[in-house]
């Protein structure tokens, strides 16, 4: 399907954090898995408080980036793109999206209980100390990180699918889907 381009594109304020929350979400990973295996020093302690600033400004782009979506409907895909879609790709388009919207808030919500269980409290930029999540016990820390963990690579898996499908749709199917989500630049 070689359309030009589509013309019902994202609001401004749905670009902005779609791209915003998608930076956060390779930094903040990133950040995690560079940190993980590193010695105990104050250089890893930095980066756990960056990570977990991290985290929570996730959170926070997430309820801002639901409450949007909530109150502003998305264009919906083109009919075009749509019925050139195998019914298989509809569906994993649209469970995608739900899982990747409950691993926004699934990953920092476990990753502030582990934090809180291990009884490494959160204090956001050196100066908002946040309540603690679960109260502190190494077994539930120890019960708690894998399951942060995993949820992190889930939520990886699913952007790198989401950006390899918004990929294909730009140089495979050239059907200006991307366009859509493109920031506006001038």
């Amino acid at each position: 399907m070689k359309t030009a381009s589509i013309s019902r594109r994202y609001t401004g304020t749905a670009i902005f954090l779609h791209w915003t929350l998608g930076l956060f979400l390779v930094g903040t990973f990133g950040m995690g898995l560079y940190m993980a295996d590193l010695p105990f020093s104050p250089w890893r302690l930095k980066l756990y408080n960056w990570h977990k600033w991290g985290g929570i400004t996730i959170l926070l782009l997430s309820a801002l980036r639901l409450v949007w979506r909530v109150t502003h409907r998305p264009p919906a895909l083109p009919q075009a793109v749509s019925l050139a879609m195998p019914g298989w790709q509809l569906q994993a388009y649209h469970a995608t999206h739900v899982a990747m919207y409950s691993l926004f808030f699934i990953v920092p919500l476990v990753g502030w209980a582990y934090s809180s269980a291990a009884g490494f409290p959160i204090v956001l930029f050196g100066a908002i100390a946040l309540p603690d999540f679960v109260a502190a016990s190494k077994p539930v820390a120890e019960w708690i990180k894998p399951w942060h963990e995993a949820s992190a690579f889930a939520l990886a898996g699913l952007v790198l699918l989401h950006v390899a499908a918004a990929l294909k749709h730009h140089w495979i199917d050239k059907d200006g889907l991307l366009e859509r989500m493109k920031p506006a630049l001038r």
